[in-house]
């Protein structure tokens, strides 16, 4: 089944020409099955990028997929038209009624920040304690899943003498896993951050289970079976060109960076990336929404009532 997005969104067409079947609303309406409600609360800067970043990997599952994009309701983007956001988005407020089988939300280029000074902390924490209730199953992004790892656990982020940036190696630590059926032993993934969490930092008996991680760069995607939680500290959803881009806009600003390891062939910014990440990345999202839909209940208010897991 195809994604459902709305027809006027940027990444309609982007996934079209992809190949990504993607769904209009008279044609879902003719099916008789109910979409997975998955929500995406973006907090990147560039929230057409993002948006179709994720669409994406949700649009490549045999299921019907119905993306609803909220923003927090505090923060004004600043690279995002107002009208753009009017469109497609939603408030937490104007969606904190609905339940939903997925819930993602994003990382933001605000590491360095502690989370108490970032600007919607609180709604935040608003929006984290929401999900207990009001959401089967989150998946938490880079400082997405920095910040839900601080505020459900505790967890504290740590900051580097030099950015984590490029694309490493990471370790298949549960292959039994559900969330990682089909991957290899190892496998690559993007990184580009200045913070990371460590692996023992995590509290003894929070049931916070390391299934991937990095020699280099440390945990990558920790599992949280009695919540149904996923926190992921890197950018599997990547495209192919976003760290290239994150690097020639640092270059061409005077900022001191490495050539991003292990990205450009022989290590050369003249060459064209290669994605080694891209199959991994439609295999987790494939594996989070087909557990989703085993585990969810069919009535969607009965998510939260009597809370489900996904061990």
């Amino acid at each position: 089944m195809p994604i459902k997005i709305p027809d006027q969104l940027p990444a309609h067409e982007v996934l079209e020409r992809e190949g990504v079947s993607v769904m209009n609303e008279r044609t879902a309406l003719r099916q008789d099955i109910r979409p997975l409600q998955i929500g995406l609360l973006n907090l990147m800067p560039n929230k057409i990028r993002t948006e179709t970043q994720f669409a994406r990997l949700l649009g490549a599952t045999p299921l019907q997929v119905e993306l609803t994009l909220v923003r927090v309701g505090n923060h004004k983007a600043k690279h995002t038209s107002e009208e753009h956001l009017i469109s497609f988005y939603q408030t937490w407020e104007e969606v904190r009624d609905r339940k939903f089988d997925g819930f993602i939300v994003t990382g933001a280029p605000i590491e360095l920040l502690p989370f108490e000074e970032v600007t919607y902390w609180k709604e935040l924490q608003q929006i984290f304690d929401w999900t207990t209730t009001n959401v089967h199953s989150s998946f938490y992004i880079c400082w997405g899943a920095m910040a839900a790892a601080w505020h459900f656990h505790g967890v504290p982020k740590h900051t580097l003498e030099k950015k984590a940036f490029g694309v490493f190696r990471h370790r298949n630590n549960a292959p039994a896993s559900p969330y990682l059926a089909g991957f290899s032993d190892d496998f690559a993934i993007p990184v580009s951050r200045w913070t990371e969490v460590r692996k023992a930092d995590l509290p003894p008996g929070a049931g916070l289970d390391v299934l991937m991680e990095s020699e280099a760069t440390g945990p990558c995607l920790l599992a949280e079976a009695t919540a149904n939680r996923l926190y992921i500290f890197n950018h599997i959803e990547y495209d192919s060109t976003s760290l290239k881009e994150e690097y020639d806009r640092d270059v061409s600003a005077g900022v001191s960076i490495e050539v991003p390891h292990g990205y450009y062939p022989d290590d050369d910014p003249s060459k064209p990336p290669l994605n080694r990440w891209r199959s991994h990345a439609h295999l987790l999202f494939g594996n989070w929404i087909n557990r989703v839909y085993q585990t969810t209940p069919y009535d969607l208010e009965a998510i939260g009532k009597k809370l489900v897991t996904a061990a």
